[in-house]
């Protein structure tokens, strides 16, 4: 298909909008949905216009070195419109590359230790870390969800909300498996371990993206224990949901208030759910995929921190920086985020103009 013909849906698509908002039976939310969407066309459907009469005028200028008078002034006028048309075709392209509708929402990402016991630990810790101080440069809000500390100051669970426009889209490559290489504090002889934690990145569900039925839930009530199972308080307050049709549960104990617990589990629940349903389409598409770039499999072993060397080191894309300490801190971070996207990017507009 020439990239001519991938044009039509737009400016049909465009045209079509323009018709619904002439009608007058909308209603305050449709109206905005469907002027949102054409306001997010008018300059693509500007660029495609241009686009169309540049090529035009580029044949108009073709007949004319026919023209031993025209011949220069011709040769001109296509050197220039073909600079022209390259831009806009670049730009034409970028916005036919398919959008993923989560881009644009907060997440929800998820923290746990794997292989490595208290080092693990205390990895996932300073993986938090690492995350909230890229959230800090981003100007996004961070807020902690549910906390399970292990003895030694790492932790043995964290759930965390990051609030902003365009959280997911950045944040969406790091699902997978954080590998840390170095010598633990727990470790006497000097040796060098490999540890491990996931990193499970949800967006953010709004109650448009999941109906959920009141008759699919089952909300049990109990007492929040900390540490060592001692009480830390003495009502039911720690809530669990379980949404019967997949058997997804959520418990969350880190409010006093069981309501502001519930709130939270349901939050929970509502963005796994929405990330079930996002998996099992990219389940479906795997076949036509050629790249495992924020595809978001965490079992997927995505990167390394290596501690003597210095070095972190990005599996998917084969990215090696020597910037360990900056990228814990988060302000490193986004050069890995960045060439991730980029990667991304330029696969699917080499998938683009291959079909």
């Amino acid at each position: 298909m020439s990239l001519q013909e991938k044009l039509f849906p737009l400016k049909a698509r465009h045209e079509e909008l323009s018709a619904l908002m002439a009608q007058g039976d909308l209603n305050g939310d449709e109206y905005s949905k469907y002027s949102k969407e054409y306001a997010e066309l008018d300059p693509i459907i500007a660029a495609i216009d241009r686009f169309q009469n540049a090529l035009q005028e580029r044949d108009d200028a073709q007949e004319l070195l026919k023209d031993p008078d025209m011949k220069d002034m011709a040769q001109d006028e296509i050197h220039a419109l073909n600079k022209e048309i390259d831009v806009l075709e670049q730009k034409i392209k970028t916005a036919l590359i398919p959008k993923d509708s989560a881009d644009t929402k907060s997440a929800i990402l998820e923290i746990r230790p794997g292989t490595g016991g208290e080092e693990a630990a205390l990895f996932a810790q300073e993986l938090f870390e690492m995350y909230k101080g890229y959230a800090s440069f981003m100007n996004w809000k961070v807020e902690i969800l549910e906390l399970s500390a292990s003895d030694l100051g790492g932790v043995k669970e964290i759930i965390i909300e990051i609030n902003g426009y365009g959280v997911f889209a950045k944040l969406k490559y790091e699902s997978g498996v954080h590998r840390v290489q170095r010598v633990p504090k727990t470790e006497s002889g000097g040796r060098i371990h490999t540890s491990a934690a996931t990193v499970a990145v949800l967006a953010e569900a709004e109650d448009v993206d999941i109906d959920i039925n009141d008759s699919d839930l089952r909300i049990d009530t109990f007492r929040a224990q900390g540490a060592g199972g001692q009480h830390v308080n003495k009502t039911d307050s720690a809530v669990r949901i379980t949404h019967l049709p997949t058997g997804l549960a959520v418990a969350i104990q880190d409010e006093k208030s069981q309501h502001k617990n519930k709130a939270k589990a349901m939050k929970i629940l509502r963005s796994r759910l929405l990330d079930q349903e996002r998996q099992k389409q990219a389940d479906e598409m795997a076949a036509e995929r050629k790249s495992q770039v924020g595809s978001g499999d965490r079992s997927e072993r995505i990167r390394t921190y290596n501690y003597p060397q210095g070095r972190v080191t990005d599996h998917r894309i084969n990215l090696t920086i020597y910037k360990l300490t900056e990228i814990l801190a988060g302000e490193g971070l986004p050069e890995i985020i960045d060439s991730l996207q980029a990667e991304e990017y330029a696969e699917k507009l080499a998938e683009l103009e291959g079909t």
